[in-house]
């Protein structure tokens, strides 16, 4: 066959018609080359929860079908309530291997057990991950901020290791964990981040946040075109609401994590477009990042106004994480576009949609 003249070329691929789904923009380079049978449709445990989780949950399904996502759902009426997990819900989830859940109401005091926790516990999903970084379009006090907080999620006072040791006292157990500090640094170091800063109380607890810090240095040793520093979680609270943008990737233990994460949130447009998702050796879920109003109250249920753009997101990291980075792109694009155009938001946007109008509005800017 005779060699084609580059010219030639060239005129065929811009006359060439562009690709169904993609209009005629830019055409895409490969970016994941699959294995046979990686689209086969993955089933995936869904835990609508309680309060707005089955509104934010019914966006998701939506989506996923509007832009034929080759996942399906298996869906457990599964609410905080509960004393316990249901097992075949466990069963679910060990088989699936992914998890999306809306928020469970955990009750104050009286004993009753988180089922939050008892999903990490079982499943040994040690590190939570949230991003919270500036949505475009949405304005804040504060732009430039990109941080990925990374917690340790099973274990220390935020677990509930704890026991009475006498009528009156309450030991509270903390333990630390070096597989944190490796997932931080191997989170950085895949995906191109700079620094690692890992928060501690190690002034006052000088053992187990000293062991904390101990497990951190080590690791940081092993990566070193990565920065690492330390901070003091009282001076971390203080730096992140008057100067975040200098925080990157954020390690931290368990009650740490848990406050850190929910006030980043807030400096970047709170916890409706924070997603975040949970991991371990062989298990993920992924849910809103913040755990700061993710049951929602009474009114929001009602008036079918609650905010599906953080489930939406996870649902992105979700995607990515079973390895349809396209799907992921596409879902991503369109809840951003949303926000940016400002038409349809939801109350704690500053806009008045409710939560169909929002996911309408998605559906209509996937590509």
């Amino acid at each position: 066959m005779a060699r084609r003249s580059a010219p030639l070329l060239r005129r065929l691929v811009s006359s060439a018609p562009p690709l169904p789904g993609h209009g005629g923009g830019a055409r895409r380079t490969v970016t994941y080359m699959p294995r046979p049978g990686d689209g086969t449709p993955r089933p995936v445990t869904l835990i609508p929860g309680d309060g707005i989780g089955p509104l934010v949950t019914g966006a998701v399904e939506q989506v996923m079908e509007a832009m034929h996502a080759p996942v399906y759902f298996e869906s457990y009426d599964v609410h905080g309530d509960m004393p316990a997990v249901p097992p075949a819900v466990i069963e679910s989830i060990r088989r699936n291997k992914v998890c999306l859940k809306g928020g469970l109401a955990t009750p104050v005091g009286g004993g009753v057990s988180s089922l939050n926790m008892q999903l990490r516990k079982e499943l040994d999903l040690f590190a939570s991950l949230v991003n919270c970084a500036n949505v475009p379009g949405l304005p804040t006090r504060h732009q430039n901020v990109d941080i990925v907080v990374i917690r340790e999620n099973t274990e220390g006072e935020y677990s509930g290791l704890e026991h009475e040791v006498v009528p009156g006292v309450v030991e509270s157990l903390k333990f630390c964990s070096e597989r944190i500090a490796k997932y931080a640094f191997e989170y950085a170091y895949l995906n191109y981040r700079k620094k690692v800063t890992a928060v501690h109380k190690a002034n006052i607890m000088k053992l187990a946040d000293g062991l904390f810090l101990e497990s951190c240095r080590e690791i940081a040793a092993k990566y070193p075109s990565i920065e690492y520093n330390e901070i003091i979680v009282d001076n971390c609270c203080m730096q992140l609401v008057s100067r975040p943008e200098q925080f990157d990737v954020m390690v931290t233990p368990n009650l740490y994590g848990n406050l850190v994460a929910n006030t980043a949130a807030g400096l970047v447009g709170g916890t409706g477009v924070m997603p975040g998702g949970n991991v371990g050796q062989d298990h993920a879920i992924f849910e809103q990042g913040a755990s700061a109003g993710n049951v929602g109250n009474d009114n929001l249920v009602e008036q079918q106004k609650a905010n599906p753009v953080a489930l939406l997101l996870s649902s992105a990291m979700m995607l990515r994480h079973l390895q349809f980075p396209s799907f992921a792109d596409r879902l991503e694009t369109a809840v951003k576009r949303v926000i940016a155009d400002g038409k349809y938001r939801t109350k704690d946007l500053g806009g008045t949609s409710t939560t169909q109008e929002v996911t309408d509005a998605v559906i209509a800017n996937l590509d």
